[in-house]
């Protein structure tokens, strides 16, 4: 696996790809980074070599772009090892549209599955490519800002952007 930084108006953000694409995208300065490239080691069977591919290279543009608002939709290949419920869970945060909230709650029902808010809740903080697999879009069911690992403020930032790039609101929920 390859890894490379990518300088961000948020920050450093770690990008890790192997030949089939990204399986990282993370702020430098998570807390659980090591834990989370540990997994991906074990996860894909490859050490983590510094350097750059095309997927990495791909991911420098797209990012820019959506951080000078023009980008929208991400057109990467994405490799996410996990559970078969995170993997769902994931799948499913690539189906909230730019600029759109959804409370855990409502992602839990759009799962099939509305009784599992928490674990919900779970496999969206063990998203290991933020921005790109947007879970910074699920909200608490009050509208509040709840649960994400690149910090509030970031969060906050991203949700804001969005609406002001989409012309839509942050209350703007799929359901």
């Amino acid at each position: 696996m390859l890894i490379s930084n990518i300088e961000t108006q948020l920050g450093v953000m770690i990008a890790g790809a192997v030949d089939e694409g990204i399986c990282m995208c993370e702020f430098s300065d998570r807390n659980t980074l090591e834990a989370e490239l540990n997994d991906l080691k074990r996860y894909l069977k490859q050490e983590i070599i510094e350097g750059e591919n095309d997927h990495i290279k791909n991911l420098r543009l797209q990012l820019n772009e959506y951080f000078a608002g023009t980008l929208k939709f991400f057109d990467i290949p994405l490799v996410t090892p996990g559970t078969e419920f995170q993997k769902k869970v994931w799948n499913e945060l690539l189906n909230i549209p730019y600029g759109v909230t959804r409370s855990y709650k409502q992602q839990a029902a759009a799962l099939n599955n509305p009784l599992s808010i928490r674990a919900v809740a779970n496999a969206n903080g063990m998203n290991r490519i933020a921005i790109i697999i947007p879970c910074h879009r699920v909200i608490g069911s009050d509208g509040s800002l709840t649960g994400y690992a690149g910090g509030l403020h970031r969060k906050k930032w991203l949700l804001d952007h969005e609406k002001k790039h989409s012309g839509t609101t942050l209350n703007n929920t799929l359901f």
